[in-house]
């Protein structure tokens, strides 16, 4: 269930600033910004501490992150101040409609039941303006499992394309990459960038 994920990442969100807080995303952010206009709206889909938040609006992007756990939320707004709004919710309860030119859930979706995924996914495009960009990544695999309680949906190139179908986007690069948390990088992730149609 969604809710355990959320209930781990309450009691161990500052552990897991300490972890990810840090990293340097750069590469990433890189990748999915060729598709944003310069000074254009982000939404940070299950923004975690707030680590990619400040790094857009440090680049001139007007930033609205959101996540499902409290605690990650206080400490995302600790980081981020008033450079971005950060709000808690979870992504069932998106309701933009064609508000942002790019949307950033890095390592967020992987949590959602695969029953869940179509809807949020709908939701989430609706909330991009025409030629938005939407940046996702989950871990290179195949299936559901549980890992301290949390609920992980991996993924391959070909069962993201599935997951992804019947959407009005079209896919433009999946990619795969080792994770840059130190002694992580036997870990594969897969990343993927869909523009709305």
């Amino acid at each position: 269930m969604m809710k355990d994920s959320v209930a781990y990442y309450d009691r161990n969100a500052e552990r897991f600033a300490a972890d990810t807080g840090g990293v340097d995303m750069s590469a990433l952010h890189e990748r999915f910004l060729r598709y944003v206009p310069a000074g254009g709206r982000i939404l940070d889909a299950g923004c975690g501490v707030g680590r990619d938040a400040r790094a857009f609006t440090e680049r001139g992007f007007a930033v609205v992150g959101f996540d499902a756990s409290a605690e990650m939320v206080r400490l995302a707004r600790e980081r981020v101040g008033t450079l971005a709004e950060i709000r808690h919710m979870r992504f069932e309860d998106v309701a933009w409609r064609g508000e942002f030119d790019g949307i950033w859930a890095c390592a967020s979706l992987l949590h959602l039941p695969p029953a869940a995924f179509p809807g949020v996914a709908s939701q989430l495009v609706g909330a991009l303006r025409p030629g938005g960009a939407w940046y996702m990544s989950f871990k290179l695999g195949v299936g559901e499992r549980r890992d301290a309680g949390r609920l992980f949906v991996d993924h391959t190139e070909a069962s993201l394309r599935a997951a992804l179908s019947g959407l009005q986007v079209r896919p433009v690069e999946p990619w795969t990459t080792a994770d840059v948390r130190p002694g992580r990088t036997d870990v594969q992730w897969l990343n993927a960038i869909t523009l709305k149609l």
